[in-house]
């Protein structure tokens, strides 16, 4: 029995159906077919685990968006016989508008036409974004402005974006970032944008953690693309996004599905220490 095969049958099952459904309504068919022909147009993704391409699926449809990687919002691909959620610039875009609490988003490519210079304290980039681009990208930039007034840009020459890609993405120089370099490139600076300094929703949470991640099991990431060595500098970063994370959060409820979606090979001992001290906060709030 083949993994297509399988991959068909799970998603035939009526336990599968009735999940899609609740999640997606009437949306749940048309959005089954899309995984189904995005699996039947890539062999590597054939041949993949299909528990993960079940899984990384669900998280898409969780999210409300389409795989189709015409649309930019998210797409599913192989990655070493399992299969790798991915969520596309325009997917954070998307998710970020869904909180009403953006007045203004966007990332674009810098072409040297354009590109000046950039003020990294003061944020402010000299650039003349009057004019169509010409000639080389030298760079992405990634800017929102919230409802309340509070803007933030931030510039990654293109040498900084392809040297954090090598260094994070075991990936980079395939898939994606072969097909299409500068939607990665504005991925990667929106995301870093975004997980820093917007508005850090549940849904947000989830798209940020999930993103570049095998699911084996629903909610669980394994980061096998994105994370090198979680002993060394990395274990720092994904505490650090973490204890980021924990400050958005408002309830127990919160924190149990922040904690449900963080895969042991992950979390470090900082991690689950802020995590309880949180725990312990918001019971006395209680």
């Amino acid at each position: 029995m083949s993994n297509q095969l399988t991959v068909n049958q799970y998603f035939s099952s009526e336990s599968v159906q009735q999940k899609f459904e609740k999640m997606l309504g009437q949306k749940s068919a048309g959005f089954i077919s899309s995984v189904l022909q995005t699996v039947n147009n890539s062999q590597l993704l054939a041949k993949a685990d299909p528990k993960t391409i079940l899984n990384a699926a669900a998280t898409a449809a969780s999210l409300d968006l389409p795989i189709n990687q015409s649309l930019g919002r998210a797409w599913i691909v192989p990655f070493k016989g399992q299969a790798q959620f991915q969520i596309g610039y325009k997917g954070f875009v998307e998710l970020a508008q869904r909180s009403g609490r953006y007045k203004s988003i966007n990332a674009i490519e810098v072409y040297e036409n354009q590109y000046k210079g950039f003020n990294a304290l003061t944020e402010e980039i000299d650039a003349d974004f009057s004019v169509d681009g010409k000639g080389a990208v030298v760079g992405y930039a990634a800017h929102f402005e919230l409802l309340n007034g509070f803007t933030k840009t931030v510039y990654w020459s293109k040498d900084k974006v392809e040297q954090h890609a090598k260094r994070f993405s075991k990936s980079f120089g395939n898939g994606p970032w072969k097909t299409d370099f500068d939607a990665m490139a504005k991925k990667t600076v929106l995301k870093y944008t975004l997980s820093n300094w917007g508005i850090l929703s549940i849904e947000m949470q989830t798209a940020q953690l999930a993103d570049q991640a095998v699911i084996p099991e629903d909610g669980k990431y394994q980061y096998v693309d994105n994370v090198i060595d979680i002993e060394a500098d990395n274990a720092e970063e994904e505490t650090a996004r973490v204890i980021k994370f924990l400050d958005k959060v408002k309830t127990i409820e919160d924190l149990e599905l922040l904690e449900d979606s963080l895969s042991d090979e992950v979390i470090t001992d900082e991690a689950k220490e802020a995590i309880e001290a949180k725990r312990e906060s918001l019971t006395v709030k209680a």
